[in-house]
């Protein structure tokens, strides 16, 4: 069990580095769009050249060939899954500290059931004085930030998130719909390269390509900085593939429902490992008492939150 909490941990510490260097690029000027579009340019780079150089190359032409079958539903699912949603996380860290950033994220746990019920799906309600203490943190973190920052950059650093908090799991579950059929607005697609999580990931990282450019265009942002490249590609390689590789690692080496909320909660720490980053690498410092105190009821709610979606269901509950 140590070992899975451990893995779990690791890779929530990988996983804070979006955060900590989208604020780094941000301080030196670097757009947001380049942060953004040069991220998942990277990651398509590391995702083709580990099946190229693994012996997998049949399977990156299946990726291919399944992309051009169903190119509409990757599109969409793809803009809205990590288009939207990072375009929005390095947009608002252009107005955030790194940690303000990562707490407002775990939003997404509220989004979350919403995002099920617009597809129709039953979501438990034992779990709501939990949502209610995370959304409290949340409150908490972001009354701490406008003591430093204007009106007008705290809506830019907390609306965009909100919007991100639900364009992840919407793009996710479209995905999962589509796996498994029964969804009329979507299509129903029964191939085995959606049972792998890698598979999953360049397909939509090549459905937010025509994204990606339109923005660009619209946008019209100034040539990346030296530091955008590095501090992306960094990003790509420790959250993109490392912390992934490590998460799902540890969820497969789970036996039973326990073990896995014990990992899910440990993603909660990324609040943690964000602060550390910023106060370490960018000369931040430690936030207020609302800040600490929003901190430590966002991470209590989000661990309780999900050991109660892995515990017996309440037939009740609906």
């Amino acid at each position: 069990m140590f070992r899975l909490i451990f893995t779990g941990v690791l890779s929530a510490a990988f996983f804070s580095s979006t955060f900590v260097l989208n604020r780094a690029m941000s301080l030196e000027g670097g757009h947001w769009l380049w942060s953004a579009i040069l991220r998942y340019g990277f990651m398509l780079c590391f995702l083709i050249s580990g099946m190229v150089l693994s012996g997998h190359g049949k399977r990156l032409k299946e990726i291919f060939a399944a992309y051009r079958e169903n190119w509409t539903f990757w599109t969409v699912s793809g803009s809205t899954g990590f288009g939207v949603f990072y375009s929005m996380l390095c947009f608002s860290a252009s107005y955030a500290p790194g940690w303000v950033v990562a707490t407002t994220w775990q939003t997404t746990i509220l989004a979350s059931p919403l995002v099920l019920l617009l597809f129709g799906k039953k979501v438990p309600t034992k779990a709501l004085l939990f949502i209610m203490l995370i959304f409290t943190g949340i409150v908490l973190v972001n009354l701490e930030h406008a003591t430093t920052a204007s009106l007008k950059e705290l809506a830019l650093g907390a609306l965009p998130i909100l919007v991100a908090a639900f364009a992840y799991p919407l793009g996710n579950q479209m995905v999962w719909e589509a796996q498994r059929g029964g969804c009329k607005r979507i299509p129903d697609i029964q191939n085995p390269l959606l049972h792998n999580a890698f598979s999953r990931i360049t397909l939509l990282t090549l459905g937010s390509i025509p994204f990606w450019i339109i923005l660009a265009i619209t946008i019209a942002p100034p040539p990346p900085s030296s530091g955008q490249w590095f501090n992306t590609a960094l990003v790509a390689l420790f959250s993109g593939i490392i912390a992934t590789s490590l998460f799902l690692h540890a969820r497969h080496l789970a036996t039973n429902a326990y073990e896995i909320s014990a990992i899910d909660s440990t993603q909660s720490s990324e609040v943690l490992f964000s602060l550390l980053g910023e106060i370490i690498f960018l000369g931040g410092v430690l936030p207020g008492t609302f800040g600490m105190l929003g901190i430590a009821l966002t991470m209590t709610g989000l661990i309780f939150y999900v050991k109660t979606q892995y515990s017996h269901p309440n037939p009740a509950d609906s």
